[in-house]
């Protein structure tokens, strides 16, 4: 019978620069994370951060690749909303509204990553399979990621925690087994050179932008990881803020693969091949036909749900019952009371609420309503094997 090791790591209740990535990348793997136990049946236990991301995830359904309509300046006022059309109804959405100004709200974040963090001080990493490793890493690094971005909300744009000297990725954020990691340690030392490289792992790691690959439902787990990264890149890759096909010559992609060309040795030919794995549709043969890749598509944008818009309301503002039970109600955990009032929403923010609404009905799996901000939880495919990492 498989073991199962039950971290308890707070159980929801109640309420729920290249410079640093090259230091990052040229580093030796620390101690504690080379080794691992391919024999091993232990799992870990990620129901509280599972009860979380229910709770506050929406899913926006995969891209279709229609533009969003233009947005006009309200009544009343000459401010508009500065959006990317082409990319502003992709990709799922935090409540980080629920967060903003709510201690109470942000010690749920900051317990479950506390917990998380502290995982290798009861059970050692090199007690667990390569896979399961994988999911830890990439659970750890994502609620870090919530946390430092609740921490500083609301903030329209992340560029700026991004990238460059004040970076929240370079900064040694975490100590993990004694030793004290940044998010790059994570991904260009850690992941990289103890999956081999594998490109897949920038799929699972959450940015909190538009541009960058999805926060999911559901926690990473050791049985499913390679399934759900594979799920991650195959929404990621057939999406405008993803690829997109400039020219004949030139075939565009997101700025995220720039930020990772480790991952891809010889940048052109190697993204290439791995974007061909999983391009659908007439982009496909596109790239096939195309002479150069451009890395130059970017939204910077939070993934919140409307926080970055609400402010520009003007006299036509209106009361939006439909969302007062945005937060899904089929969780098992609920946010405090005292979060953010979501009564009144700007015509514009409503039209981009809206527009996400109807993309998810257009899709043949069903449809999901504003009011339920929730997902039937999907049924897993075995683990691909193909682009798979070591065990």
């Amino acid at each position: 019978m498989k073991k199962h090791i039950f971290v308890f790591t707070f159980l929801v209740c109640g309420f729920f620069s290249i410079s640093a990535v090259a230091n990052a990348t040229d580093s030796a793997v620390p101690d504690p994370f080379k080794r691992f136990d391919a024999d091993s049946r232990l799992t870990i236990d990620y129901r509280d951060l599972d009860s979380l991301l229910d709770t506050v995830v929406l899913n926006t359904g995969r891209s279709n690749r229609k533009k969003a309509d233009a947005i006009h300046a309200q009544t009343g006022t000459r401010m508009k909303v500065k959006v990317n059309r082409a990319t502003v109804n992709e990709g799922n959405r935090f409540f980080f509204e629920v967060f903003e100004n709510n201690d109470e709200n942000q010690q749920t974040l900051r317990k479950i990553r506390n917990r998380l963090e502290n995982i290798p001080f009861t059970v050692p990493l090199e007690k667990f399979s390569r896979d399961e490793q994988l999911a830890y890493w990439i659970n750890l690094y994502n609620i870090t990621m919530l946390d430092e971005i609740a921490m500083i909300y609301p903030t329209p744009e992340l560029e700026e925690l991004l990238v460059g000297e004040n970076s929240i990725l370079s900064k040694k954020s975490l100590k993990v087994a004694g030793v004290p990691l940044s998010l790059n340690d994570i991904q260009f030392t850690i992941l990289k050179q103890n999956y081999d490289n594998n490109p897949l792992v920038i799929y699972g790691l959450y940015q909190g932008i538009i541009g960058g690959p999805n926060i999911r439902k559901t926690a990473y787990t050791g049985k499913y990881v390679y399934a759900d990264l594979i799920d991650n890149a195959m929404e990621f890759i057939n999406s405008n803020r993803g690829t997109e096909s400039k020219s004949s010559r030139i075939f565009r992609v997101s700025s995220l693969y720039g930020r990772n060309a480790v991952f891809f040795p010889d940048f052109d030919a190697d993204l290439t091949e791995h974007l061909l794995t999983y391009l659908e549709g007439e982009e496909l043969t596109e790239l096939q036909a195309a002479s150069k890749i451009r890395a130059d598509i970017n939204d910077w944008t939070v993934t919140d749900l409307y926080g970055s818009s609400r402010d520009l309301g003007g006299s036509l503002a209106s009361n939006s019952a439909a969302l007062e039970g945005s937060v899904s109600s089929n969780s098992s955990s609920t946010l405090t009371s005292k979060a953010v009032s979501i009564s009144r929403y700007s015509p514009a923010v409503m039209q981009h609420l809206n527009e996400l609404n109807q993309k998810k009905a257009e899709e043949r799996t069903g449809t999901v309503t504003i009011e339920e901000l929730g997902q039937a939880p999907d049924e897993k495919a075995s683990t691909p094997q193909g682009d798979k990492g070591s065990n």
